[in-house]
Order: C-alpha cells, then sequence, then structure tokens
C-alpha cells in the first residue's frame, strides 16, 4: 500500500535510466526531499547532472503531507532567528545566498502564488502540496536531472576521484561511482515516510560530530496522577501563551487524552528538556484580577466558576475549578484567594513526562554538527566533495514553514558548489 493518502497526489514524469551513463552524473542527491529537489533543480540550472535516490516509491514525501497536505513552503518572517543550532548564525550565510524572497520568486516563476496564513506562514493559494512537488519533478524530467524511486543507499565509500555508493533498487543491489555526494536524507521523523539516520551514520562513519538528536515540534505527553485531568479536556483548545525561561510563543494549546499539542506546545517542545516545567499563561492579554474587581463591583453575588465560564469554556472553567475556590461568590474572595486564581490563571505549571516521539514529531532536532561543514557551501571540512544539507543538519526551525525554507536555501547553496 502506498505511504501516500491519494494515488493522483502528483503527476510524475517517469524518470529511468540504464546503467551505462551512471558517470555522467556530477553528483549523486541521496533524498528526494525538499532538500534534494532544490538541490537538483538549481544543479539543472548551472547545466550540471545529477542522479536523485530516493527510498519511497515517489519523490517529496514530507511535502506532499505538510501543512495536512497544504504545504505552508516558507514563512514570511524567516531570519535565522527562528532556528535552533549548537551555532546560532551557521545558517545566516545559506538565508543570505537564498532569501525568502527567493523563494516566493521561484514558486511564482512556476505558476505557485502564495497565500499568507497566520504568523507569516504561505501557503500555495490552491492549497495543494501536490503542485509544490510537480514543480520540481517536472523541472527534473525537462532537465534532464533523473530520480530514482525504490532506490534505497546501503554504503557511501570515499575513494581516491569520489565515492562509491551501493544500492538497493528494485530487489537488485548494484554500486555506483560519482564524484560528489549530497546527503539530503532528512531526519528521523516520520518512519511510515521513509525516515532513515542514513545522514547521522554517513557522518559518524566519516569521524564527523554529530549533535545530539530529539524529536522536535512533537505534542508532549502527561502521565500519572494528572492525566486523568488533561483527558477530560481532551479536545478543548484555548489562545495562551506558553514559556519557559528559554523563550516564550503565544498560539493556541490543545488538550488531548494523553497531555498536550497544538501550534504553541509544537513551538515550545523544541526548547523543552525532560525534566523541566514549563509555564502557561491562559489569559496571555487580560489579567484575571482586574476582571474579577470589575465584575464584582456590579454583580459581586456572581459565583466564581459562572465568571470563569464567561471567559473560557464551561468544561475547561469547571475543571481548573477544582483546583480553586469555585464554590465563593466574587464578592467573598480573599486578596489570598485572588493571588491563586492569577497564578493558576497566568502561571499554570506543566511538568510533562515526555513527548510523543519520532513518528508525531514535525521535525529532528541537532544533527549533523554545524563546526563540521562550511557555511558558506555546505560542504564536509574533512571530506571533500561530500555536503549536507536539510533537516539532517543541525538547524532546526520554528513551526510554521521556517524548516522548508532552510531546505529550500540549503539546497540551493550545494548546488552552487558541486
Amino acid at each position: 500500500m502506498s505511504i501516500f493518502p491519494n494515488s493522483d497526489i502528483c503527476d510524475i514524469p517517469s524518470m529511468t535510466t540504464n546503467l551505462t551513463k551512471q558517470t555522467d552524473f556530477d553528483a549523486i542527491i541521496i533524498g528526494a526531499g525538499a532538500c534534494g529537489l532544490m538541490c537538483a533543480v538549481q544543479a539543472g540550472f548551472l547545466g550540471k547532472r545529477v542522479l536523485v535516490l530516493e527510498k519511497n516509491d515517489r519523490p517529496g514525501a514530507k511535502i506532499l503531507i505538510s501543512g495536512g497536505g497544504r504545504c505552508n513552503y516558507t514563512n514570511l518572517y524567516s531570519s535565522a532567528q527562528q532556528f535552533i543550532s549548537q551555532n546560532e548564525h551557521f545558517c545566516k550565510s545559506a538565508f543570505a545566498q537564498w532569501t525568502v524572497e527567493d523563494t516566493v520568486n521561484f514558486f511564482e516563476a512556476y505558476g505557485i502564488v502564495g497565500k499568507e496564513k497566520t504568523l507569516g506562514q504561505l501557503f500555495p493559494v490552491s492549497d495543494k502540496a501536490k503542485d509544490v512537488v510537480s514543480i520540481f519533478t517536472h523541472l527534473c524530467a525537462d532537465m534532464g536531472q533523473e530520480i530514482w524511486c525504490d532506490s534505497e543507499v546501503k554504503s557511501i565509500e570515499k575513494v581516491a576521484d569520489g565515492f562509491h555508493i551501493k544500492l538497493e533498487r528494485n530487489s537488485h543491489e548494484q554500486t555506483m561511482h560519482t564524484p560528489k555526494v549530497v546527503m539530503a536524507a532528512g531526519g528521523l521523523p516520520i518512519q511510515k515516510l521513509g525516515a532513515t539516520d542514513l545522514g547521522l551514520r554517513t557522518a559518524r562513519k566519516f569521524e564527523m560530530k554529530v549533535t545530539e538528536t530529539a524529536p522536535a515540534l512533537v505534542p508532549l505527553t502527561i502521565t500519572g496522577k494528572e492525566q486523568g485531568w488533561y483527558e477530560q479536556l481532551s479536545g478543548n483548545s484555548l489562545f495562551c501563551r506558553v514559556w519557559n525561561d528559554r523563550i516564550s510563543f503565544e498560539e493556541n494549546i490543545l488538550f488531548t487524552h494523553w497531555g498536550l499539542s497544538g501550534p504553541a506546545i509544537l513551538q515550545i517542545s523544541s526548547y523543552w528538556r525532560p525534566g523541566e516545567w514549563i509555564y502557561i499563561d491562559l489569559l496571555p492579554h487580560q489579567r484575571i484580577i482586574e476582571l474579577i474587581q470589575q465584575e464584582r463591583e456590579t454583580n459581586g453575588k456572581k459565583m466564581l466558576l459562572a465568571h470563569l465560564s464567561g471567559l473560557f469554556t464551561r468544561k475547561f472553567a469547571e475543571a481548573i475549578s477544582d483546583r480553586l475556590p469555585a464554590d465563593k461568590n466574587l464578592a467573598s474572595l480573599s486578596n489570598a484567594d485572588l493571588e491563586t486564581i492569577a497564578a493558576l490563571i497566568h502561571e499554570f505549571k506543566v511538568k510533562p513526562a515526555g513527548d510523543k516521539g519520532y513518528d508525531k514529531a514535525e521535525v529532528m532536532r541537532g544533527g549533523v554538527s554545524t563546526d563540521e561543514l562550511s557555511s558558506k557551501t555546505l560542504q564536509a571540512k574533512k571530506v571533500p566533495g561530500l555536503f549536507f544539507g536539510g533537516e539532517c543538519v543541525d538547524v532546526t526551525g520554528w513551526l510554521g514553514g521556517y524548516n522548508f525554507q532552510w531546505a529550500w536555501a540549503s539546497g540551493y547553496v550545494i548546488a552552487q558548489n558541486l
């Protein structure tokens, strides 16, 4: 069964070849995701011929499911500030070489006009991720760039004049030679989409450092005696400010039967470490004490639960009332009561038990250390001719199109240096 929801998800031209011309390629790109496809197209513009090896049965697996199949292909506000890395300056060179404007212009040139949704997120007007993939597959076909699907790379060996790549294609093993290799195989999320640690294994094989990896942009779990409280609120969504001692985000959170999700939680998850607390302001643009004081001037007999039900859903108000003096009316609330209410509403404390893992994560945090790569070319310092781009590098963006911008930029930069 195909991993893709629709059999017509993208119209991809046939891209096969015999092996008699295998040495004609200027480079072999491993991975037909966002970085690999952009690299192939940009290399073609420069007159370089490449072969893209893809483990799945068609290109662009994560592109096709991104944004619920709509593909949030960049963010208008993208800059180095929205990325996590051991070297916060590393991605600046790539973003200077390939800007958000370049991304917008590239897609517009091939028929995709963007529409901005929330917080600078840009989607195709068509709301179809397959349109994004089709641009790359058709350009590759037009320029003679080849994409071999169902091709799994088994090993990469450095030789005097380049690399030997051993792969399994259509149940047959073969070895190919190439002067240069582009590792664009992605990260560890999501296994059913062909996620692989090939990029990390390749880096370690060549004695390159790898920054510790973990799921990022991932829902957080609650276990133990607190789990039941979250289960009763499953499906409730609130606009909140979520923070820790590193960063804060203002977006929706979603209560689930296993914990917390929603955009704000996914964002903070990239900055959360096991054992740490996160904090939630349930009314980020109002002060609960002021609201109570205003209300009790005219309606002091109103019960606290009734007041909270006007600020939140009834179900949520009842849930948090378990932790508050809900049996009191507003007039009878003491200063200590008000302080308790304010602490709960504006500094709701959560200590997640963990996260939902790579199969529910949007991206991987960490990866091939930026110390091992040239920021200007993304070539490995220790292994001339070997390049790393996209998710397998220790550059992780926020939710909302940022990781695509890194993928396009890194693919472009590598192509210029093949």
